[in-house]
């Protein structure tokens, strides 16, 4: 089967689906006032595969030479509808349109990667677009043209690190969805590049000192640094929120945002070089007072199952668990953000350890300072501070929701500025710096 026959038959395929399924569409829409619970809840086949059935009936496949294409449709038959939808989108099968670079555009591009090394990136190689300049091929200087600029945005917006730099970093980067080509296409149309790449840097203000320091450093060491972290900040998502917990292991502290504006900072204690807090991202979704402490397998295999009644240890269903209060592990306060990593944010009984410098006593954990205080500034409102007391006093398990899920992302940034607005370089306490590697190096120099 050809290429041009074999576009042929997706089209037919796609226009078969679509037609079913606005059809299914109406049924479904007139059956559904007679539809009980009972019925709801009843398993049903996946209308994916009346689709696929409809396209075996209607697709008459000759000969042979159409077995492979039958044997795809076999397997689409138990494949989810987003990926079914995948294979049968005509966007994925058709070549997108060109985009429509024009010598000014063209120009301002080169500017860009030249000024690559400002963002503490690998200036691309342009070799491929000269090239194609020079012979006088629209289509080749198009394609080139949009690659380069392809790699130089995903740079700025992704990073430029690869997998094995960005190992243990598990905070969720929702800017991978951006269709960059689009909006690359549009801006080229609109002569806006300049909008176009600048909009893809973060927005952080911290983003923004660091790359200014960057531009006046000249210490190679320091200047790495700094390297890395504007790296980093391009792991995180372009906009962390209006409202957002950033804890920064390396710094030993925590802040809060609200409205975008830093409302405060608390000093954090971490996790001990050998148990390292990880790089991840949640949702606080409610603090809970006078928590219990279900002890870590881990932790009872290097106490040896020591864990005396007197310090409130209880036994039950083949766990160790702590009671509420004062001397619990937790203190009387931990925060309500579900993750793998079984990491909290939570008080400590041992508040002496905040006058530490270097804060890494935990097996994991992010003890804050003036927890409950804390608490009372997340919940926003919904109580104050003699209610959260009142609630503590009681030694009784509560769970306080929040009216709306808050982020925190548990970040490692080894250079950044403090409340107070001025550069700190903090202590490698992990020794991340070195898996982050350079972000200058691995590109191509330009060549013209």
């Amino acid at each position: 089967m050809g290429i041009k026959g074999g576009f042929c038959l997706w089209q037919q395929v796609w226009y078969i689906c679509r037609s079913d399924r606005s059809k299914s569409a109406r049924c479904d829409q007139s059956r559904s006032t007679h539809k009980n619970a009972a019925n709801d809840m009843a398993p049903t086949e996946s209308h994916d595969v009346e689709i696929l059935d409809t396209v075996i009936e209607h697709v008459r496949l000759p000969d042979a030479k159409f077995k492979p294409f039958m044997a795809i449709v076999g397997l689409l038959r138990s494949i989810p509808i987003v990926f079914t939808a995948f294979f049968l989108t005509p966007s994925v099968v058709y070549a997108q349109d060109p985009v429509e670079w024009t010598p000014a555009t063209l120009e301002r591009l080169r500017d860009w990667v030249a000024r690559a090394p400002v963002d503490a990136l690998p200036v691309l190689d342009t070799g491929p677009l000269r090239q194609a300049q020079t012979r006088g091929d629209a289509e080749a200087v198009s394609q080139a043209a949009t690659a380069l600029a392809l790699n130089l945005a995903r740079m700025q917006l992704l990073g430029a690190a690869g997998a094995a730099q960005r190992a243990g970093w598990h905070i969720a980067d929702t800017d991978r969805a951006v269709d960059l080509r689009e909006r690359l296409a549009r801006a080229v149309s609109l002569d806006a590049l300049d909008s176009f790449f600048s909009g893809l840097q973060p927005q952080s203000d911290q983003y923004a000192a660091l790359r200014l320091a960057y531009a006046g450093e000249a210490d190679p060491d320091r200047r790495l640094t700094l390297a890395r972290n504007m790296e980093r900040w391009r792991w995180m998502p372009q906009s962390l929120g209006s409202d957002y917990v950033l804890v920064n292991a390396a710094a030993f502290e925590a802040e809060l945002w609200r409205h975008g504006r830093r409302v405060g900072t608390w000093p954090v204690i971490v996790g001990k070089r050998s148990t390292p807090t990880p790089v991840f991202s949640a949702t606080i979704t409610g603090v809970i007072l006078n928590p219990w402490w279900v002890v870590p397998a881990s932790i009872v295999r290097e106490k040896h199952g020591v864990f005396p009644a007197r310090l409130g240890y209880v036994r039950s269903g083949g766990q160790i668990r702590q009671k509420p209060g004062p001397g619990n592990a937790l203190g009387q306060m931990k925060l309500d953000m579900p993750n793998p990593f079984t990491v909290y944010i939570h008080d400590t009984p041992s508040k002496e350890l905040f006058a530490k410098e270097v804060r890494a006593f935990s097996h994991g954990c992010i003890r804050i300072g003036d927890a409950l205080g804390f608490a009372t500034r997340l919940l926003d409102g919904e109580r104050d501070r003699v209610e959260v007391d009142a609630i503590v006093a009681t030694r009784e398990t509560t769970r306080l929701p929040l009216e709306k899920g808050l982020p925190v992302y548990i970040a490692y940034f080894t250079a950044g500025t403090g409340a107070d607005g001025q550069l700190r370089f903090y202590p490698d306490l992990y020794k991340r710096d070195g898996r982050t590697g350079d972000p200058t190096s691995g590109g191509d120099a330009c060549k013209g």
